[in-house]
């Protein structure tokens, strides 16, 4: 079989309660825009029946594939293991809530055709756009961890953590096998290692709604991002990602890192 020219990766961790909701709408969408595409789920260690409620899809859906983590190690890592294994010429991810309706990937695709490498879909470039807001202790907590994001990493955008991005594939292929970091502070090292590539990133106004079940926890998890970043600007001025990006260059072939995968086969 051909590869195809769309790879969708949505990563999930004990999504039980609307990953039934998720591929339907991802596989429906898939159908009534005529896409040549693949869906791969990225089970991170799941507890719940996730993984066994993708294998039933499996089974009427030759196309869906479910690739399983050894353990649960992340979303940036569980990101980075669906995408490198992606086949498609354009590679995605979008999170398990489509916040961002899977038809706006549409959007995404017109910057790619129109000479981007990567394209980040926005919640503040159009609020307008907006269809369930976040509550108002999400929107401060989340801009402010933003305006930290531009300054420290010097990333222009004005929202770099919407889980709904797309890559021209020999783009994700370089960037994601720099990535280091695996849990959610991973969205800002990728863009800041493709603006040090020079790849040229569009970012797009997207609908999105906000999911109540979100898990992330801004204060939790905004102080681990914060990490991240002091981490990411250590990588850079240390000098670990140029020195990464020169060897990749030195090698004939590009050998891709040590991310476990189990691709689960329909009716196992």
């Amino acid at each position: 079989m051909a590869h195809p020219q769309l790879s969708i990766v949505i990563p999930a961790y004990n999504e039980s309660a609307r990953i039934d909701e998720a591929l339907e709408r991802v596989l429906g969408c898939v159908t009534e825009q005529g896409w040549d595409a693949e869906v791969l789920v990225v089970d991170d260690g799941s507890k719940d029946d996730t993984a066994a409620i993708v294998q039933r899809w499996m089974n009427d859906h030759p196309r869906l594939h479910l690739i399983q983590n050894p353990g649960n190690r992340g979303k940036g890592y569980s990101v980075r293991n669906g995408l490198l294994q992606a086949a498609g010429d354009i590679v995605m991810f979008t999170d398990a809530d489509l916040s961002a309706p899977m038809e706006e990937a549409n959007l995404l695709f017109a910057a790619l055709n129109n000479g981007a490498d990567v394209a980040i879909g926005s919640r503040w470039l159009d609020r307008a756009r907006q269809t369930i807001h976040q509550p108002l202790y999400r929107q401060f907590f989340g801009r402010c961890f933003n305006w930290i994001t531009r300054t420290v990493m010097g990333l222009p955008f004005k929202d770099t953590q919407c889980g709904f991005k797309a890559f021209k594939r020999p783009a994700a292929q370089v960037i994601f096998r720099l990535q280091t970091i695996e849990r959610w502070g991973f969205d800002p090292e990728i863009l800041f290692i493709a603006r040090k590539l020079k790849y040229v990133i569009r970012e797009v106004p997207v609908t999105w709604g906000h999911d109540e079940r979100s898990r992330i926890s801004y204060l939790k998890d905004g102080m681990k991002m914060l990490e991240d970043m002091a981490r990411i600007r250590g990588n850079s001025l240390a000098g670990r990602y140029d020195r990464a990006i020169a060897e990749m260059k030195d090698t004939s072939s590009m050998v891709t890192p040590p991310v476990v995968k189990v691709r689960a086969q329909a009716g196992r």
